[in-house]
């Protein structure tokens, strides 16, 4: 694939020709986000929660409901309460089982729910967050940041102190608190809603992705004092606890550490459940110690926003989300250069022809020496999109 998958493509810091990189294009939220993604060590939590604040702020104005739902708030106006949580097993606060096997993939089959309209362009045809002040932006991205933050910080306040447990106690203290008290998982209607993949509506309606679910497990339990880190299994995000297995094992043993679903609402995973949960998104491939290894946060917040590209990428009126996913993206020190081809067509899609092809043309320039028969189909495509100006 042209530029690479997972490397940058030499110009992380800003758009080729010497203009300015989105967040500076884009306000403070994309400033933000581009800082925190290269503190030394990223904070997960503050760069999903900007996620969430960049779906907020791209709704039209007037809505009430959440990004992705059509629908209002599952917290009950005025009673603090949030609805009943309908699992696997069609009944209210039960988990079921159906926790396994599933692509983390936002919105793998078709939707059942209505699509909501995140992102979609006002009747200016600018996401409604970018035309408002700096100062109220910032404000609204601090209420949501620090919404976020205060509830990660209630709930690990929650977990009973107790000295000296094990990876296994660790884990189930939170598949008890999390999963079994306060009612955090998910089911597969869950793939079909782009709210699953931001952390401020997950920590809202208790239900969301794999991943999604696995940093809420992470930054509640680290907060606590756990042992804690993500794991992206193929197909499926978990959590481990305790020390993972040397990265040089071979076949991996789950040894010292354990890991929990918290899709599952935080079970525990035996070594034959785990080979079942790999193997069905491999198509038999045996789990070993690399694919236990800890998922950096930025490695998990470019699989969060992949998701979001993914369910957007199935609904051609959702353009908005799938834009501003590539373009957060883009802000990451490393992602994969494609990328770039990708927001160029979106532009176009859009209708913005002229910095569409504008951009496909220096992406051209930027492949052209490696792959230059690729460079050359996007010069033909910049040339089209000119064309549809006539």
């Amino acid at each position: 694939m042209a530029g690479g998958d997972g490397h940058d493509d030499g110009r992380r810091e800003g758009h080729a020709g010497g203009r300015p990189g989105p967040w500076e294009e884009y306000g403070p939220l994309r400033r933000r986000f581009a800082e925190a993604a290269r503190e030394e060590r990223p904070d997960l939590a503050l760069l999903c929660l900007l996620i969430g604040a960049e779906a907020q702020l791209s709704q039209p104005r007037g809505r009430t409901g959440g990004p992705g739902t059509g629908k209002t708030d599952a917290t009950t106006a005025g009673t603090g309460k949030t609805e009943p949580r309908t699992t696997g097993t069609g009944k209210p606060g039960v988990r079921g089982t159906d926790s396994t096997g599933k692509p983390d993939e936002a919105g793998e089959p078709d939707a059942t729910d209505e699509p909501g309209e995140a992102g979609r362009p006002d009747e200016a045809g600018t996401p409604t967050g970018a035309g408002e002040s700096d100062g109220a932006a910032e404000a609204e991205i601090d209420r949501i940041v620090d919404e976020g933050q205060a509830e990660l910080d209630r709930l690990a306040g929650m977990v009973p102190y107790e000295r000296g447990r094990t990876p296994a106690q660790w884990a189930r203290a939170l598949e008890r608190l999390l999963g079994d008290r306060l009612g955090f998982g998910g089911t597969a209607s869950d793939y079909q809603r782009l709210e699953s993949s931001l952390l401020p509506r997950v920590l809202r309606r208790r239900r969301g992705l794999p991943i999604l679910l696995s940093v809420v497990w992470t930054e509640v339990a680290r907060r606590a004092g756990a042992p804690v880190y993500g794991v992206a299994l193929p197909g499926h995000f978990v959590v481990g606890f305790g020390d993972p297995p040397p990265a040089g094992a071979g076949r991996a043993s789950l040894g010292g550490h354990v890991l929990a679903d918290p899709f599952g609402g935080g079970r525990l995973l035996g070594e034959e459940e785990l080979s079942a949960l790999v193997a069905g998104a491999t198509g038999g491939a045996p789990v070993t110690a690399a694919s236990l290894q800890p998922a950096g946060p930025l490695e998990t917040v470019l699989r969060v926003l992949n998701n979001i590209r993914a369910w957007a990428g199935r609904r051609p009126e959702q353009v908005g989300v799938r834009l501003w996913a590539v373009e957060l993206s883009l802000l990451l020190p490393h992602h994969p250069g494609r990328l770039r081809f990708e927001r160029a067509q979106l532009l176009v899609e859009r209708g913005d022809f002229v910095r569409g092809a504008r951009e496909m043309e220096e992406y051209a320039d930027v492949i052209a020496a490696m792959e230059p028969n690729a460079a050359e189909n996007m010069r033909r495509a910049a040339r089209a999109a000119r064309a549809r100006l006539n």
